[in-house]
């Protein structure tokens, strides 16, 4: 069995051609390590050093901004390592990059916004401090947001998609805002909250992938390698 293909993992085409393939996860999050686990995937980890830089200005539309960063991880990541060997290039380079959009326009559901009153929407990343996350969470409180996830994976080709989910927060009482804040679990997350930990109790329901909430779209991710492989024979081949 390849170190990077997991025993449990599905015996589908996609994931077939990976055995015995060199396969980087150009990330350090323990949330994508943890998913692809779930689904059979044991990538070797080689986080990017790309600085995260771009100008979401400079985008015509704010979901282009994390596919190009993520695109920016991989094709770091991949130079990188050929750079340090060109005899062991990757075959599959995969990275990630998610952001949270408040107050998302009725482009990814069939729920309709326009009775609501127009709002300035936000770029949310990782928040900067306490009171940032807090000003984050009591603008989405009793509120939409929409987590995009930029996919991109670099081989003999790269590819980019992005995934839209929609998540509803509960109308929650500020102190139990408050208390989420203060235990720290959003400090390091994309809009300042996990919603497979403590932040669960912010949420009252989603649209779209849980996973890419969490951080990876493991199903589109799965569908982007059954694309490629239907695309061509001889995908991963060499």
């Amino acid at each position: 069995m390849s170190p990077h293909v997991l025993p449990h993992a599905l015996k589908i085409p996609a994931i077939e051609k990976l055995k015995g393939k060199k396969i980087i996860l150009a990330s350090n999050s323990p949330r994508r390590k943890e998913i692809l686990r779930t689904f059979g995937l044991a990538p070797e980890i080689v986080p990017s050093t790309f600085a995260e830089d771009l100008l979401i200005s400079d985008f015509s539309t704010p979901h282009e901004y994390p596919v190009a960063t993520a695109t920016h991880k991989a094709v770091q990541v991949y130079e990188k390592v050929v750079g340090e060997n060109p005899e062991e290039a990757p075959d599959l380079v995969i990275a990630a990059d998610t952001v949270v959009l408040t107050h998302p326009q009725p482009v990814t559901s069939d729920t309709s916004y326009s009775l609501l009153p127009p709002q300035n929407q936000e770029l949310l990343e990782k928040p900067s401090s306490k009171e940032d996350n807090l000003r984050m969470l009591l603008d989405m409180n009793g509120n939409v947001c929409e987590v995009v996830t930029g996919l991109a994976v670099v081989l003999q080709v790269q590819r980019s998609i992005d995934e839209r989910s929609l998540v509803y927060f509960a109308d929650s009482p500020k102190h139990i805002v408050e208390a989420y804040v203060e235990s720290g679990e959003g400090i390091d997350r994309a809009g300042g909250f996990a919603i497979q930990g403590l932040g669960g109790i912010l949420i009252r329901k989603i649209e779209g992938d849980y996973n890419n909430v969490v951080g990876f779209p493991a199903a589109s991710f799965f569908k982007l390698l059954d694309m490629l492989v239907e695309e061509d024979d001889d995908f991963l081949s060499v």
